[in-house]
C-alpha cells in the first residue's frame, strides 16, 4: 500500500452558516465514507475580528464569522475545507447572494493556500441536485461510485432525522445534536412549568452560535422563560406560518423567519416574540418589516434585535430583561383582570327593594 493510499481522508467544516442546519447530515454522510471531519473551534471575539478584517465593513456578521472559521481551520493545518455554494434548496427557493457566492468570496479574501471543496446545490437547475452536490463533496477523496454515495446519504439522513425528531419533542439544540452524533434518540418531556413563553425568531447561525447571540437562550431560561424556536415546528406548520403573514416562500431560510413568526403569532401560549437579525442583511430586513406589521395586528409584543461584531452584551441583555419584565407585568395584569371579572360574575346582590302589597 502506497503512502498516498494510506493517507487519512480529512475534511474541514467551518462551524458557521449552514453548519447549524446541516451538520447532522454531514456527520452521518462523511463518517459512513470513512472521511474524518475536523470542525473549526467555537466562535470567539478573535474569530469575528479576523474575519471582519478581510471583508468590507458592510458585510453582514454571519459572513465575517464564516471567514474567521475558515482561517481557523487553515491554522489547524486542514487541507480540504468544505465551502458549499447553496444556490437553491428547492425549485425557485433561493438563498441570499452572499451564501450563493460563498466560494467566490472566500477565494478572493483568503490568501492562505488550501483546497476549497466548492460543491454546488441548485435544485432550480437540472444536474445540480443533492446527489450531484454530494458527489462534488467527496470527489477530492477519490470517491466516485454513485451507489456508495447514495448509501452514505442514507446514513446522513438517519442522523439528520434523529436530530429533528428530538428538537421537535422539545430537546434543546445542543443536547439533540450531541445525542444524534452518538446515534441516540432521546425523547424526554420536561415537567418544568414556565410563567411565560417567548418565540425566538432568527436563523440557526444567529441563534445557536453562543458568541453571536451571547448565550441568549441560556439567559432566557435563567429568567424563567420558556423558549420556542422554528426547530420545534413541522414543515406544515412553518408553511402555514408563512401563509399567515400573507407571503409565499421565496428565500431558502424563510422558514426560520416568517414561517416561525407566523406560527407563534397565532399561538396563544406564546406571550411574545424576539427576533435576532444581522445588521446589513437584506432578506431579513424585508421579512422583519412584514413580521412587525403582523405582530401589531395580532397584538403580540415583539422585540427586534440587530447584531454585529460591535454589539455590546450589557445593552443587549438590558433590552431583553426589560422586554421579559414587560411580559411578566402584562401577564400578571391579565390574570388579575380575569379574577376581577370572575368575582363580579359570582357576586350575589341582595334584593332589598320589596314592593308592599295592600
Amino acid at each position: 500500500m502506497t503512502h498516498t493510499a494510506a493517507k487519512e481522508k480529512v475534511i474541514g467544516i467551518p462551524r458557521a452558516m449552514s453548519f447549524y442546519n446541516n451538520y447532522p447530515f454531514y456527520f452521518g454522510f462523511f463518517n459512513d465514507l470513512g472521511i474524518k471531519i475536523v470542525l473549526s473551534d467555537v466562535t470567539t471575539k478573535q474569530t469575528m475580528s479576523e474575519g471582519a478584517g478581510l471583508v468590507v465593513t458592510e458585510t453582514c456578521l454571519p459572513i465575517k464569522v464564516y471567514v474567521g472559521h475558515v482561517l481557523n481551520l487553515i491554522g489547524k493545518g486542514v487541507e480540504n475545507i468544505l465551502v458549499p455554494s447553496l444556490q437553491s434548496i428547492d425549485y425557485k427557493i433561493y438563498n441570499c447572494s452572499k451564501i450563493r457566492g460563498l466560494p467566490d468570496l472566500i477565494r478572493n479574501v483568503v490568501k492562505q493556500p488550501f483546497n476549497m471543496i466548492e460543491a454546488t446545490l441548485d435544485k432550480s437547475e437540472k444536474g445540480k441536485g443533492l446527489y450531484e452536490f454530494l458527489a462534488e463533496c467527496v470527489a477530492p477523496f477519490g470517491i466516485t461510485d454513485k451507489s456508495i454515495i447514495k448509501k452514505a446519504s442514507k446514513a446522513g439522513w438517519r442522523c439528520y432525522n434523529n436530530f429533528h425528531v428530538m428538537t421537535k419533542s422539545g430537546i434543546p439544540y445542543s443536547k439533540a445534536l450531541s445525542y444524534a452524533l452518538q446515534g441516540k434518540v432521546v425523547i424526554s418531556e420536561s415537567t418544568r412549568e414556565y410563567p411565560i413563553s417567548i418565540a425566538l425568531v432568527g436563523h440557526a447561525y444567529n441563534l445557536y452560535d453562543e458568541r453571536v447571540c451571547m448565550k441568549l437562550i441560556d439567559k432566557l431560561d435563567k429568567m424563567d422563560v420558556k423558549v420556542c424556536t422554528a426547530l420545534q415546528l413541522s414543515a406544515e406548520q412553518l408553511n402555514d406560518g408563512i401563509a399567515t403573514l400573507g407571503n409565499e416562500k421565496y428565500w431558502a431560510n424563510e422558514d426560520e423567519m416568517t414561517g416561525c413568526a407566523g406560527h407563534y403569532l397565532k399561538d396563544n401560549k406564546v406571550d411574545g416574540l424576539i427576533s435576532i437579525t444581522a445588521f446589513g442583511c437584506g432578506p431579513d430586513s424585508l421579512m422583519i418589516e412584514r413580521i412587525t406589521r403582523k405582530a401589531k395586528q395580532f397584538g403580540k409584543p415583539l422585540l427586534n434585535l440587530t447584531i454585529d461584531e460591535q454589539t455590546g452584551e450589557a445593552g443587549f441583555i438590558t433590552r431583553i430583561e426589560a422586554f421579559v419584565d414587560m411580559l411578566f407585568r402584562k401577564k400578571r395584569a391579565n390574570i388579575v383582570n380575569k379574577i376581577d371579572i370572575k368575582e363580579k360574575q359570582n357576586t350575589y346582590n341582595l334584593k332589598t327593594d320589596f314592593i308592599e302589597v295592600n
